[in-house]
């Protein structure tokens, strides 16, 4: 494993730690490697909901940073923010 390597394994490891911080009734979450950074999956555990899964990127900075904790929160809960809005099947600015 090159040096490369076990840092990208860091960082998935740093936000799977964190993830398992975080509970929730509807929605699951996974990380995995993403480039030199890592990809979180959030997806709705509601069986035939019939919704997309969300994706969220974190670039190698935001991960190795020092406030990297409070910052992936605001990130998280951000992103399920737009993930419900996205859910969505009708509302008054779409246009088909």
């Amino acid at each position: 494993m090159t040096l490369g390597d076990r840092v990208c394994a860091e960082r998935v490891e740093a936000v799977r730690t964190e993830l398992l911080r975080y509970e929730h009734p509807l929605f699951a979450f996974e990380a995995r490697p993403w480039g030199e950074g890592v990809e979180v999956e959030i997806h709705c555990r509601l069986e035939g909901a019939g919704v997309h899964t969300y994706l969220l990127q974190l670039r190698p900075r935001e991960v190795d940073h020092p406030q990297f904790p409070w910052a992936f929160q605001k990130q998280l809960y951000d992103s399920l923010h737009d993930y419900v809005v996205e859910m969505f099947t009708n509302n008054p600015q779409r246009q088909d």
